[in-house]
C-alpha cells in the first residue's frame, strides 16, 4: 500500500500562531480558554471560549484582499501558508486541497444581518455576505498555492477536519494526486455559540474532560493544515519527512442526532477500522488523543470504546484531551488534535488534560491530569466524533530517529 508522508504542518489556535507555539503550549500545559470577546456575550448562560490570536497575513497577499476574508478563511490561510512553506513545494498546480469546515464565513454574515436589523449607520460590505458559503475557505487555500487539482470541502460536524485528512490519504493512494494540502478551519460564530448554549452543553468555565464535575464543552477556533505526499515522491525530491499518516477509519453511530452510543460501539468501530487501514495492531498504540469533550455522555462512551479496542493495555496507554487547552474547535478539531498527537510523538511527551482534577469513576484510564509528561512515543491514535454519529479515527507515526 502507498505510504503517506507528512511533509508540511501549519497551525493557529488559542495557544498561539504556528506549530512551534502550539507545541510549546502543549508542553507547558497552558489553557487558552478565557472570556468570550469575539461578539457580545449578553443573553448567553455561558461566556467563555478559546479564541485564536489574529492570523498573520500570508506572504504576497495585500492588506486590502485580506480585509475581505472571513476569520475562518484567514485562519485557514495562515495555517496553509505555514504548512506549504514547511513542505518546500514550489508548484501547487497539481496539488489537491481538502478542508473541513462547517460554518465558513458565517460570522461576517451574522454581523451584517445584525447591523441591518438594528439600522446601524454605514454600508454593509458585500464581502461579508460573499464569504458566507462554506466552500470559500477551501477555494482561498487552493488559490493561495495555485492549485488546479481536485478540491473538496468536508462538513461532517466535529469530524470534518479528520475526514479531510482521510480523504487526502485516499486521493494519494488512488493516484489522483501526489500531494494534498488538507486539514480543518473554523471560527467562532453566533449560530454555533447560541446552539450549544441552547443545548446547555457548555461549561461555564474551562471544560473539564473526564472530570467528575464536568459540565460541558468549551468552544474554540483555529486551523491545522497538513501537506501529505506519496512517500516515494517526497523522498525522491529530498523532502523532510515530519511524520506518517498510516491510516484512518470512519463509522456512523446510527443512534441519535447529538448523543453518542452509550456503549461506545460506533467509536470503537472507527478505531478498529483505522488500525486495520494502517496495518497496525492495537498493541502498537502508544498514546490516544481523545475526542474528550467534557460532556457527561461523550467521555464515558469514549472511555468504554478505548477499553474495547485496546483491551488490557487501556490501563497503561496514556489518553488525554487537548480540548482542555484549545477548546472544541468543531470542524477544525480533528486536524488540530491529529497535529497535537503527532507533535507529542515527535517531541517525546504526552499532552495533559490540564483541567482534570477529580476523575469520574466511570472514566478510569490514565488521562494525564494537570501537566504534560515526558514519554517515548511512536504510533499514536487521534479520535474525532461529531453530531449525527460521525466518528473518525486517525493513526499517525513519528519519523524514525534521525529522520
Amino acid at each position: 500500500m502507498t505510504r503517506i508522508a507528512i511533509t508540511g504542518l501549519g497551525s493557529i489556535n488559542a495557544l498561539g500562531v504556528g506549530v512551534a507555539a502550539f507545541e510549546d503550549g502543549l508542553r507547558a500545559g497552558r489553557c487558552g480558554i478565557g472570556p468570550l470577546t469575539r461578539f457580545a456575550a449578553a443573553g448567553y448562560r455561558v461566556a467563555c471560549a478559546a479564541e485564536a490570536p489574529p492570523p498573520p497575513r500570508p506572504p504576497g497577499v495585500s492588506a486590502r484582499a485580506a480585509r475581505r476574508w472571513s476569520l475562518t478563511t484567514r485562519l485557514a490561510l495562515a495555517a496553509a501558508a505555514e504548512a506549504w512553506r514547511a513542505a518546500g513545494l514550489t508548484d501547487g498546480a497539481a496539488c489537491g486541497v481538502v478542508l473541513g469546515t462547517t460554518t465558513g464565513g458565517m460570522a461576517g454574515g451574522e454581523e451584517s444581518y445584525r447591523r441591518e436589523a438594528i439600522g446601524a449607520a454605514g454600508r454593509t460590505a458585500l464581502a461579508s455576505w460573499l464569504e458566507t458559503p462554506v466552500a470559500v475557505p477551501t477555494d482561498a487555500v487552493a488559490t493561495l498555492i495555485g492549485s488546479r487539482g481536485p478540491r473538496l470541502t468536508v462538513s461532517t460536524a466535529c469530524s470534518s477536519g479528520a475526514n479531510a485528512l482521510g480523504i487526502g490519504v485516499d486521493w494519494i493512494r488512488a493516484g489522483r494526486v501526489a500531494a494534498v494540502l488538507c486539514g480543518g478551519a473554523e471560527s467562532l460564530c453566533r449560530m454555533t455559540y447560541s446552539g450549544f448554549n441552547s443545548l446547555q452543553a457548555l461549561d461555564p468555565g474551562p471544560c473539564r474532560p473526564f472530570d467528575r464535575q464536568r459540565a460541558g464543552l468549551s468552544l474554540g477556533e483555529g486551523a491545522a493544515l497538513f501537506v501529505l505526499e506519496d512517500w516515494r515522491a517526497a523522498t525522491a525530491r529530498g523532502a523532510r519527512i515530519l511524520g506518517e499518516l498510516l491510516g484512518y477509519g470512519v463509522s456512523a453511530d446510527a443512534y441519535h442526532l447529538t448523543q453518542p452510543r452509550p456503549d461506545g460501539a460506533g467509536a470503537a468501530l472507527a478505531m478498529r477500522r483505522a488500525l486495520a487501514d494502517a496495518g497496525v495492531a492495537a498493541a502498537a498504540i502508544d498514546y490516544v488523543n481523545a475526542h474528550g469533550t467534557g460532556t457527561p455522555l461523550n467521555d464515558v462512551a469514549e472511555t468504554r470504546a478505548i477499553k474495547a479496542v485496546l483491551g488490557a493495555r487501556a490501563a497503561v496507554v496514556p489518553v488525554s484531551s487537548t480540548k482542555s487547552q484549545v477548546g472544541h474547535c468543531l470542524a477544525a478539531a480533528g486536524a488540530i488534535e491529529a497535529l497535537a498527537a503527532l507533535l507529542a510523538a515527535r517531541g517525546g511527551f504526552v499532552p495533559a488534560t490540564v483541567t482534570l482534577r477529580d476523575a469520574d469513576p466511570e472514566c478510569d484510564l490514565d488521562y494525564v491530569p494537570g501537566h504534560s509528561r515526558a514519554a517515548a512515543l511512536r504510533t499514536v491514535l487521534s479520535n474525532s466524533y461529531g453530531f449525527g454519529g460521525n466518528n473518525t479515527s486517525l493513526v499517525l507515526r513519528a519519523p524514525e530517529a534521525g529522520a
